[in-house]
């Protein structure tokens, strides 16, 4: 075996995700006859509960869906929005561009809405049952596991800025350790609130039902004692912002991979920086170049920086600024991008973006230059990811996150609402620059690849800016070197920091490309000279990411799950 762990394989529904009890979630809803939205939905919540220094059930969810009636690709942005009361020079003015940590990043939380929004159109189920594991995991507990305590104790001093996180995730005045029982009592009746007030609406239907839970979070109690907390706490989300705000639907982005047709969610996020990426690389230039090669390695990472810099330049809410999307995702644009790819030189830095509507490769600079952080850390923030097909065809995968260590939880509610306005830039030119009513420009990013009549494909990571990076290897290890799911994803990889951050403070690490440490040191001292400046990650790193994935073979009907050893990840099927 060419992994450590095998490949789940079933026939009628499989699902994978970043926690094994958020796993187990869903595959109870499949078991109990729903289909893979329903079984998403709950895999999802429930990472909000188990994966709380990572997720938050009032954070973001962003959402892709392949509806095997509609045949139909659709995503829920699952993203909130800037107050209507922030100035779009708050920052500049206040903070001198930077985006403190605490109440003032808060966005509107938009996961809630995302999850109803799918189950209205696409499940069968209600909010009280696909609630159902999560609300047990809080009540009850669940036992803490490794990764969650050493993030915890990680960042211990951040949870001690706020006293109402010291109060949960300090529980015994200390971060929890692996194996105690972790309780989120009021996080239990929070979502509890919200399933009784469908059961009382149930008798107007499942829409009503559904729509009663909303409200119960976006106009009732739960939105009145985020709108008290705010108040009380300097925040500037209001009344109106929670009970205006809908998800809704969106048009995916789109490419193409030899026969396979690859979706992606919009530019209010970075996924279609994938799109790109794949449209920069030459499959048999890299089949013949060789998998985890000097020159393998070198092209994955220069084709990421390209399309990372138009990432930069570019990407924003598109209901707010105007992103050239079929222009980015061009083949003539590629072509020309795919110009500044050399064979014997990286470049030291992230290159200049393009111009997408002259189909230019490099475009003048532009507003000020960027600066270098002196040392690396570790982005401050990370998320989650879950994926499923089931006996249907239907096709689910989202990415939920918002972690618990940048901004105050309410207390009463155990939830801390959405603080993705880290993902914004305080200075208001920039593309995703803070304005009332904006989104900021969000790192989760799931997709779905789909070859007609042969295979579907969910998947997704966590990682901040190394998912589209994550996602490309493990994507290009299955489908361009025919591996094995599970040793697909447990492959070493590369990730490049040769941009600026996608979270504040956006820190910038011109040329850096960090490598897990099973690829040969000769490797990484070629690409040294190539250029790149080599940072080693241990053998095993949840750095790295921890890509989930269902590949469905739609000639044998078999379904292959994998999931990503890095973290707590797990995938069942049947």
């Amino acid at each position: 075996m060419k992994s450590h762990r095998p490949t789940i394989m079933g026939t009628h529904h499989m699902i994978a995700a970043t926690q094994y009890l958020a796993a187990e979630a869903g595959f109870k809803i499949l078991e109990a006859g729903g289909n893979a939205i329903d079984a998403g939905v709950a895999a999802g919540i429930a990472l909000g509960v188990v994966q709380p220094e990572f997720v938050n059930v009032a954070g973001v969810a962003p959402i892709i869906i392949y509806s095997a009636v509609e045949d139909r690709i659709v995503t829920i942005p699952g993203l909130g929005t800037w107050p209507k009361a922030i100035d779009r020079n708050y920052f500049k003015n206040n903070h001198g561009g930077a985006i403190p940590q605490g109440i003032m990043r808060t966005v509107v939380p938009a996961a809630p809405d995302a999850w109803i929004t799918a189950l209205e159109r696409y499940g069968t189920m209600s909010f009280g049952e696909v609630a159902q594991s999560a609300i047990g995991y809080a009540r009850d507990g669940f036992p803490v596991y490794p990764l969650m305590s050493e993030v915890i104790t990680e960042h211990e001093a951040e949870y001690r800025v706020f006293p109402s996180n010291v109060a949960l995730y300090l529980p015994n005045g200390r971060p929890p350790q692996p194996g105690e029982i972790f309780v989120q009592s009021a996080l239990a009746a929070t979502l509890q609130h919200m399933a009784d007030e469908e059961k009382a609406a149930r008798g107007r239907g499942r829409d009503a039902g559904l729509a009663a839970a909303r409200d119960a979070f976006y106009r009732g109690d739960i939105a009145r004692a985020i709108v008290k907390h705010q108040e009380e706490n300097g925040g500037l989300l209001s009344a109106d912002d929670l009970a205006s705000y809908r998800s809704g639907f969106d048009e995916p982005a789109e490419t193409s991979f030899g026969d396979i047709r690859l979706f992606a969610c919009g530019p209010w996020c970075q996924g279609p920086s994938l799109l790109q990426a794949i449209n920069l690389l030459d499959a048999a230039e890299l089949r013949k170049l060789g998998h985890n090669s000097t020159g393998y390695l070198h092209h994955i990472t220069e084709a990421v920086k390209l399309a990372f810099a138009d990432r930069e330049a570019w990407f924003g809410d598109p209901r707010v600024i105007d992103v050239p999307i079929d222009a980015l995702l061009s083949r003539d644009y590629a072509k020309k991008r795919r110009e500044m790819i050399r064979q014997d030189k990286a470049w030291p830095e992230m290159p200049p973006a393009g111009d997408p509507r002259k189909r230019a490769a490099a475009r003048a600079a532009g507003g000020a230059a960027l600066v270098p952080e002196p040392a690396f850390s570790a982005p401050e923030l990370d998320t989650s990811h879950v994926c499923c097909v089931d006996r249907h065809g239907n096709v689910f995968a989202a990415t939920p996150s918002d972690g618990s260590y940048n901004a105050p939880v309410i207390a009463e509610l155990g939830i801390i609402p959405s603080p993705r306005g880290s993902q914004s830039w305080g200075d208001p030119d920039h593309p995703s620059g803070v304005a009332p009513g904006k989104r900021p420009r969000l790192t989760p990013s799931p997709a779905i690849a789909i070859e007609p009549g042969k295979m579907k494909m969910p998947f997704g990571t966590p990682g901040g800016d190394v998912q589209t990076q994550a996602m490309l290897q493990v994507f290009l290890n299955i489908h361009m070197f025919g591996m094995e799911v599970q040793e697909a994803v447990e492959a070493p990889r590369v990730a490049s920091y040769s941009f600026p951050s996608s979270f504040e403070p956006h820190a910038y690490h011109p040329g850096l490309l960090r490598m897990e440490s099973r690829i040969d040191r000769a490797t990484g001292e070629a690409l040294g000279r190539l250029g790149h400046t080599i940072g080693w990650w241990p053998e095993w790193t949840w750095l790295a990411g921890a890509v989930c994935t269902v590949v469905a073979d739609l000639e044998t009907g078999v379904l292959k799950g994998g999931a990503d050893p890095r973290r707590p990840s797990y995938a069942l099927g049947l």
